[in-house]
């Protein structure tokens, strides 16, 4: 588990580290440009840092199927070595997915001038200022990344039917509530990841303007990895007790 939240965190951390830098360096020097090299790789590394981040919480929910409803096969099926792998996959799928994206994107003609709405480079908004007929290659790529999307959603989903039906069958509350506990953080992830993610792509037209739009931008890619570090550590007695101590230390250095 705690290998899996190392990713996460360390995916969180640069997909951050990818916008808010320069959104806050545009807003000290109040201005709104950016290099075109500087937007492609803005675009592919926020794409690879979310697409695996997402893609390693499909993996945490097989790590958490496996850890309750085949506890006796955990050592077996999620080794070190699996892990690894596990983990490499999804870092690796989506470097790819990031790829493919970023250069069909920026293989499309711009014909349409070179000015984003939006405080980072979006795909959505530099398609508007794509030419019409080239416009159909890159939403065809969209449509398969959506069914590749759903079906992680749903492979999570499944996973959780399965556990929650095993867990609701152990006999004593406290064995109900330690599996519980090793639940709700991830869920709470996947979901705040989900919901804010699916809004921000399929709200109602009716409902897009400008602010609107921006602040939507920031809850699907700055809260989420944000946010995440803080639902998983609230469990964790350790770190609970090791931020403790360090609170009292300092106290006692101003003393």
């Amino acid at each position: 588990m705690y290998f899996f939240l190392l990713s996460l965190s360390i995916l969180g951390l640069g997909s951050i580290s990818t916008i808010v830098p320069k959104s806050i360096a545009n807003c000290l020097w109040d201005t709104r440009t950016i290099y075109y090299s500087g937007c492609v790789a803005q675009v592919f590394f926020f794409l690879f840092l979310c697409s695996a981040e997402y893609y390693l919480l499909t993996v945490m929910a097989y790590d958490r199927y496996v850890a309750i409803c085949k506890p006796l096969h955990y050592s077996t099926l999620m080794g070190s070595r699996a892990c690894v792998k596990m983990a490499a996959a999804a870092w690796a799928s989506g470097f790819l997915y990031a790829l493919l994206h970023t250069a069909n994107t920026f293989s499309i003609p711009l014909c349409q001038g070179n000015t984003v709405d939006q405080f980072f480079c979006e795909i959505p908004h530099i398609l508007k200022l794509s030419c019409s007929d080239s416009y159909l290659r890159e939403a065809g790529l969209i449509v398969f990344s959506s069914c590749l999307f759903v079906g992680c959603f749903i492979f999570i989903v499944l996973s959780y039917v399965r556990i929650f039906k095993v867990v609701l069958r152990i006999p004593s509350v406290q064995g109900q509530h330690k599996a519980f506990s090793m639940c709700l953080p991830h869920l709470a992830v996947v979901s705040l990841f989900v919901s804010t993610a699916v809004f921000a792509h399929l709200k109602p037209p009716f409902l897009s303007s400008p602010g609107l739009d921006l602040v939507v931008s920031v809850l699907y890619s700055v809260v989420p990895p944000a946010v995440n570090p803080l639902i998983y550590s609230m469990r964790n007695k350790e770190l609970k007790d090791a931020l403790m101590k360090l609170i009292a230390w300092v106290q006692g250095q101003h003393q």
